[in-house]
């Protein structure tokens, strides 16, 4: 039974910083892509960013980059996302999302297969 558990969501300032956690459990992850979506209210969930379990490589969608990173510890198997220069644009439920590896080698923005219950983060101005 795969299982994300999102943590570390809550009220931070615009310009503040705040770090997501996702531990993943159930299986190995080894092959595996691992995506951070967000859903603000009254939207539809969009992507944010993902990182290939196996190589590392990452793909991070433009409003956010170059603010959020995503990195993950295979010891502990968890991926975070680091987020930096929040603004209140930033406010939405985070989720964590697990997608099995494909034939094609790029990383996903769209099918994953598990996800987590989300963490609301809210950024104030």
């Amino acid at each position: 039974q795969v299982q994300l558990v999102e943590s570390g969501g809550g009220l931070v300032q615009a310009g503040g910083s705040q770090r997501l956690s996702c531990a993943a459990s159930g299986r190995t992850f080894s092959n595996y892509y691992m995506g951070w979506f967000r859903q603000a209210p009254g939207k539809e969930r969009e992507f944010v960013t993902a990182i290939s379990w196996s190589t590392g490589s990452t793909l991070t969608t433009d409003s956010v980059k170059g603010r959020f990173t995503i990195s993950r510890d295979n010891a502990k198997n968890t991926v975070y996302l680091q987020m930096n220069s929040l603004k209140p644009e930033d406010t939405a439920v985070y989720y964590c999302a697990a997608k099995r590896p494909t034939a094609l080698r790029v990383i996903p923005t769209r099918g994953y297969d598990y996800w987590g219950q989300g963490t609301q983060v809210t950024v104030s101005s």
